[in-house]
């Protein structure tokens, strides 16, 4: 049967490398997040309350667009980020930090909602947690122009709104993996871990270990 999981996470936090390290070992197809493409990011990033609506709309018919192709792909798929994380964590945090608008908050929240309710729920989130330190050394190595601005405070406020949304997702299963110490990059025995649970967890064959205690 084919299956359809969700690489989530803060910014820099590699996501996109897991995505492609478990697809080449699965043999599934990968949907990158549209990132680089978005033309309101450089001027969001220099002006987020002048451009945020206008980016996180962008972002949410990209996200749409994916979704359509993962409908109508014959086998099981790996996604970038979600649709759930451009509106429960990136378009909150810019409308709670005064950088979008009562009216442009509303109306986007309304649009994302109406829209959600057609989309198919994925077989399980991965979700990549790590901290702030981890996150600004990983921005820096891969040197990006339009994330050098990006400032300590706000990937700490993202991964509080993270952590918060993780603990209320019901829609799916959730993997939470501790990216600070797993690196999955040059340690393929990290990456065989994180396999095994992905699999476990869409098997349904997760198993509690316990040792009891001596009499």
């Amino acid at each position: 049967m084919d299956k359809f999981i969700i690489v989530a996470g803060n910014i820099g936090v590699g996501k996109s490398t897991l995505v492609k390290l478990l697809c080449d070992k699965l043999g599934w197809q990968p949907y990158y997040e549209p990132e680089t493409e978005n033309p309101y990011l450089t001027d969001f990033y220099k002006d987020m309350s002048r451009w945020s609506f206008q980016s996180q709309v962008f972002f949410l018919s990209r996200r749409l667009q994916i979704h359509h192709k993962i409908l109508h792909h014959n086998g099981s798929v790996i996604q970038d980020r979600s649709i759930y994380e451009d509106a429960e964590i990136f378009a909150r945090n810019l409308y709670l930090q005064g950088n979008m608008s009562d009216r442009d908050y509303t109306t986007y929240r309304s649009l994302y909602q109406t829209l959600t309710e057609f989309l198919p729920a994925p077989d399980l989130v991965i979700y990549l947690r790590a901290s702030v330190e981890t996150l600004l050394q990983r921005i820096a190595l891969r040197d990006r122009d339009y994330e050098k601005s990006i400032k300590s405070e706000y990937l700490g406020r993202v991964n509080d709104l993270y952590n918060e949304w993780i603990s209320t997702f019901t829609i799916c299963p959730v993997l939470t993996i501790p990216a600070d110490e797993l690196d999955y990059v040059v340690r393929p025995d990290h990456l065989d871990l994180i396999l095994n649970r992905v699999q476990q967890k869409l098997t349904g064959k997760d198993e509690v270990v316990f040792t009891p205690a001596e009499p």
